[in-house]
C-alpha cells in the first residue's frame, strides 16, 4: 500500500512558504539570524520573522499553534474535509516545548499540556477522527509519519495532517547551554572545528493519503539504543539499524538512494556517530549534507522541515542538491562521507533519505521518494 505526501509546507528563518525555504536552502543563502548575548556568551538563535494569526481561545493562542494554523493555511482544509470528511481526518503533531513559555506567563496548566498543539487543530478544524502529539526529541517529526502511516494502514482514517512545529524558548536553550553544546559560532557540522548547534524554530504540515499524487513514503526505520540519556552510542549500531529497516521496508539496496539529508548537528557525539553509521551504511559515496547550518536545529520541528526539504528537492530538481555549509576542515577521525557543497551536480534525485537521532537513543530515517518513480 502506498503512502503518499499530498500536500506539504514549511515555515522557518529561511521563509515564509516551502518554496522560498527551499531556494533559499539551495543557493546557501542564510538569514534571519539574532545573536543574543547570555551568560557571557555569543548565541545564534534562527528566527522566523512571518506575522502570525491571532487564536482567540485563550487555551490555544500559543506561538507553536500559531505557526500550525499559519503552515496549513495553504492546504485549504475546509475543502479537504468536504471531500474526505471531518470524521476519517486525523491529526498527528510533534513537538517539544509545545506552551511551555507561555505557561510561565499564564499559569494555564492547558499551555504546558504536550497535546495542545493537535488538539488545537482538530478543535479549530471540526476533525472529529484521532489526534495525538509525539515527543521524543529530535527524532519526532518522523516519528509523526510513523504513526500516521499506521493510521492510514490500518484504515482508522483515510487522510493524516502532520505537524512538526517548536519555538524558540528558555527550556531547551538553558538546557542545551547545560550540557555544553551550544556553539558560539554558526554551527559548523563535521568539521574538527565543531563547537555545537544553533537553536532555531519553525513549523512543517502534511496531508498524507493512501492514494493520490505527490511523494511516497517508501520507509520508516525507528530504534532505540538505551545508550545513554543525552549522548549518542558512538558505534552507531542502532542508528545503523534504523537506516537499513528503511531500506528493508522501501525495498531499496543502499546503491538506490541518491541524496541523504543528514541529522548533522555539529555536537562532537551526534556528528561522529552519524558519520559511522552513514560511512558504515552508504560509503563515501553518496551525496550528504545537513540544511541545519541555514536552519538551525529546530527541535521537534526539525525532521519535519528537513523531509519538507527533501520533498521540494524531488519536486524540483535541476540537478543541485542542498549544500552542506562548513568550514571544510573535515574531521578525519569520522569516517569519511561524501558532503555535498555548492558545486556537486548529481544526474538522477529519485530518493532522499532523511536522518534524525533524538534524545534517549532514539533514532530514525525516512525514505522518500517522487511519484513518477514509483512504478
Amino acid at each position: 500500500m502506498r503512502i503518499v505526501i499530498t500536500k506539504y509546507n514549511a515555515i522557518c528563518n529561511l521563509g515564509n512558504n516551502i518554496e522560498e525555504i527551499f531556494y533559499n536552502a539551495l543557493s546557501a543563502k542564510s538569514m534571519n539570524w539574532e545573536v543574543c548575548t547570555n551568560r557571557n556568551k555569543n548565541d545564534y538563535f534562527a528566527m522566523i520573522k512571518t506575522k502570525l494569526p491571532q487564536i482567540k481561545n485563550p487555551d490555544f493562542n500559543l506561538r507553536c499553534n500559531q505557526l500550525a494554523l499559519a503552515v496549513l493555511e495553504p492546504f485549504n482544509i475546509p475543502e479537504l474535509i468536504r471531500t474526505k470528511g471531518a470524521e476519517n481526518i486525523a491529526v498527528v503533531c510533534a513537538t517539544t516545548n509545545t506552551g511551555v513559555e507561555e505557561y510561565e506567563r499564564s499559569k494555564n496548566p492547558r499551555h504546558a499540556q504536550i497535546g495542545n498543539p493537535a488538539e488545537f487543530i482538530k478543535e479549530f478544524y471540526g476533525l472529529k477522527n484521532y489526534f495525538t502529539t509525539v515527543s521524543t526529541a529530535c527524532s519526532s517529526g518522523i516519528k509523526a509519519f510513523s504513526i500516521a502511516k499506521d493510521l492510514l494502514k490500518t484504515e482508522y482514517a483515510n487522510t493524516v495532517i502532520v505537524i512538526g512545529v517548536d519555538s524558540l524558548t528558555k527550556v531547551p536553550i538553558y538546557g542545551f547551554d547545560s550540557l555544553e553544546i551550544l556553539s558560539p559560532e554558526k554551527s559548523n557540522p563535521f568539521s574538527k572545528n565543531r563547537k555545537g548547534i544553533n537553536i532555531g524554530e519553525g513549523v512543517a504540515g502534511f496531508v498524507l493519503e493512501k492514494e493520490g499524487y505527490g511523494i511516497n513514503i517508501l520507509g520508516i526505520g525507528e530504534t532505540t539504543d538505551t545508550y545513554h540519556a543525552t549522548t549518542p552510542d558512538p558505534e552507531a549500531i542502532e542508528s545503523i539499524r534504523a537506516i537499513e529497516n528503511a531500506l528493508q521496508e522501501a525495498n531499496l539496496l543502499p546503491k538506490d538512494i541518491d541524496y541523504i539529508n543528514l541529522h548533522g548537528t555539529g555536537t562532537i557525539a551526534n556528528d561522529l556517530m552519524e558519520g559511522r553509521a552513514i560511512n558504515h551504511v552508504f560509503g563515501d559515496k553518496t551525496p550528504t549534507s545537513s540544511t541545519k547550518p541555514l536552519t538551525g536545529h529546530c527541535l521537534g520541528a526539525a525532521a519535519s522541515i528537513e523531509t519538507a526539504l527533501c520533498c521540494a528537492l524531488i519536486e524540483n530538481f535541476d540537478g543541485r542538491i542542498f549544500p552542506h555549509i562548513y568550514d571544510g576542515e573535515y574531521d578525519y577521525e569520522i569516517p569519511k562521507i561524501n558532503l555535498a557543497t555548492t558545486s556537486t551536480i548529481v544526474q538522477k534525485l529519485n530518493t532522499c533519505l532523511c536522518t534524525s537521532f533524538g534524545f534517549g537513543g532514539t533514532n530514525t530515517a525516512i525514505i522518500l521518494q517522487g511519484e513518477n518513480k514509483n512504478e
